[in-house]
């Protein structure tokens, strides 16, 4: 099998130094509908988020906030193009429940809820070059999930990709078809994205809790590492 890199490129720690991205790789894993256990933890997740934001305006949580800032530096307009975490965060406040999509979609967005740290995953079973957080050229190609329209970033956009594809555009907003985490998935590795002022040690717990509850709910083998300023890169090779 061929050796796949994953980096993060240097522009994005020029413009913000202090981000920090855990890295969680599964193998071997057994995916499919949540069980009701996992269900219940979703759902005390939301209700825990709905409790610390009170009647705030999730927008002004420092860890919504500093999204914001993200995005307003690199070229999004927030209100547009709202971060994964600000539409989740969101979408609970208003008192709806998030479906439960499979055991894998699930326990990320636990976690994301649970920390208001952005915790999602890529199925790596098809994935076949190196993947980067980098700026975009202009000439990948997005297919929005649940869409067939393909569409390209912007130059200077931040996206995720596996080479010209485009998995996850503007940083943390929009996920595409082609690494969906699906009921048969086997392998997939998810970020955990810090901001100030969250923390590496923080990030690092997630990852902790990222990988207690995969091993319970959905098997497999596991592998962590934390991207950062001093340390952008790291290999997906077999383990």
């Amino acid at each position: 099998m061929k050796e796949i890199a994953y980096s993060i490129a240097d522009e994005v720690f020029t413009a913000f130094p202090d981000y920090v991205r855990g890295v969680v790789v599964a193998r071997d894993v057994r995916n499919g509908p949540s069980p009701d256990e996992l269900v219940s933890l979703l759902r005390e997740a939301e209700a825990s988020l709905r409790e610390n934001l009170g009647t705030c305006n999730p927008a002004e949580h420092p860890r919504i906030a500093s999204w914001r800032e993200a995005f307003r530096k690199t070229g999004v307009k927030p209100a547009e193009f709202r971060s994964s975490i600000e539409a989740m965060a969101r979408r609970v406040a208003k008192g709806q429940e998030l479906p439960s999509i499979n055991a894998l979609v699930d326990i990320g967005n636990v976690l994301s809820l649970r920390h208001l740290v952005p915790t999602g995953g890529h199925s790596l079973d098809d994935v076949t070059e190196d993947i980067a957080l980098r700026t975009a050229a202009g000439d990948e190609v997005f297919v929005p999930f649940g869409e067939t329209e393909e569409e390209h970033p912007f130059p200077g956009e931040f996206i995720f990709a596996e080479g010209k594809k485009v998995l996850t555009r503007r940083w943390s907003w929009r996920q595409a078809n082609h690494t969906l985490t699906l009921p048969e998935t086997r392998s997939i590795e998810f970020n955990v994205d810090g901001l100030p002022p969250v923390e590496r040690s923080e990030v690092e717990a997630v990852c902790g809790e990222l990988e207690v509850l995969v091993r319970r709910f959905c098997g497999g083998e596991f592998r962590r590492e934390i991207l950062c300023a001093s340390q952008p890169r790291m290999s997906l090779a077999q383990f």
